[in-house]
């Protein structure tokens, strides 16, 4: 039987929720380079309206290790949700919300039900360490986003001729 690790974080961000919804869920196959994993491959399959297929394939001592996750988003109430359907933590799930703070500013909260199905791991100590990693990895993320969002605005800049 599975173990139950439950962990929560939040994360600010200085763009609208809107903008920041927009962005975290135009997924593409880069995602995990820009969390950190050089090592992961990601296909992605859109199902229906709001629902997607995240196929995550990484490298480790192991082999390789495959996770699909089942997305379905809420661009109304800026949310969505990723729950495993294949991999090591199977039926995990993972609720993402942006709420807004002011015209240019919002934040994220992050609630995990990791399923882990090694019964030696401490439950505790378990949820520690995926509440740093992840929340290490949306740090990651907002910075690639912050950088993004400062290209883009670089390139919509129209400089004045000069005589």
């Amino acid at each position: 039987m599975p173990i139950s690790v439950r962990y929560h974080f939040t994360q600010r961000f200085v763009v609208s929720a809107q903008e920041a919804f927009d962005w975290f869920t135009d997924f593409d196959s880069q995602d995990n380079l820009l969390m950190g994993d050089k090592m992961a491959e990601r296909q992605i399959t859109h199902l229906a309206d709001g629902a997607i297929i995240l196929k995550d394939s990484f490298n480790s001592v192991a082999g390789t290790i495959e996770k699909q996750k089942l997305v379905n988003l809420y661009p109304n109430q800026y949310r969505w949700t990723s729950t495993h359907l294949t991999g090591p933590n199977k039926h995990s799930q993972f609720l993402y919300t942006i709420t807004p703070q002011s015209k240019n500013a919002s934040f994220l909260t992050f609630t995990a039900l990791h399923l882990e199905y090694n019964e030696k791991e401490d439950a505790k100590l378990l949820a520690q360490r995926l509440c740093k990693e992840d929340a290490y990895a949306w740090q990651l993320l907002t910075v690639a986003m912050a950088e993004d969002k400062n290209r883009n605005q670089k390139a919509l800049t129209i400089e004045s001729p000069t005589k």
